[in-house]
């Protein structure tokens, strides 16, 4: 009996994530364990924003796993933007396993106070 020996594709894990918003736009906070920020990537296409990390945990040197749920793979998430948002400037940062990225509103989409003019 042969066994087959092509490695099987590492589906992606879904982040947990956390939207919040505001009158100047969203954030969202992304957890992401295990993802260095150089093998993190933020894209927007379109009106399409997608996340990717990919997860390296790696040994001491001269250990052993004897028990890992998760060592390898990568968080993946995709979201579609409003078009009340400004996808040009979006800002991230990674902290302690947390992405978090700040989409603000397209000025169209911000409130604001209309002058009365007197007479």
């Amino acid at each position: 009996m042969n066994q087959d020996t092509t490695p099987t594709p590492r589906r992606a894990l879904a982040p947990a994530v956390d939207i919040t918003e505001d009158a100047d736009g969203i954030t969202l906070r992304a957890d992401m364990p295990g993802v260095p920020r150089d093998a993190l990537q933020v894209h927007v296409d379109g009106d399409t924003l997608r996340i990717r990390g990919d997860i390296e945990l790696a040994l001491a040197e001269g250990s052993n796993a004897r028990y890992a749920e998760l060592r390898h793979g990568a968080w993946e998430r995709s979201f579609t933007l409003s078009r009340e948002l400004d996808s040009a400037h979006v800002a991230a940062a990674l902290k302690d396993g947390v992405l978090t990225l700040r989409i603000p509103k397209a000025e169209h989409a911000r409130p604001r106070r209309v002058e009365i003019a007197v007479g």
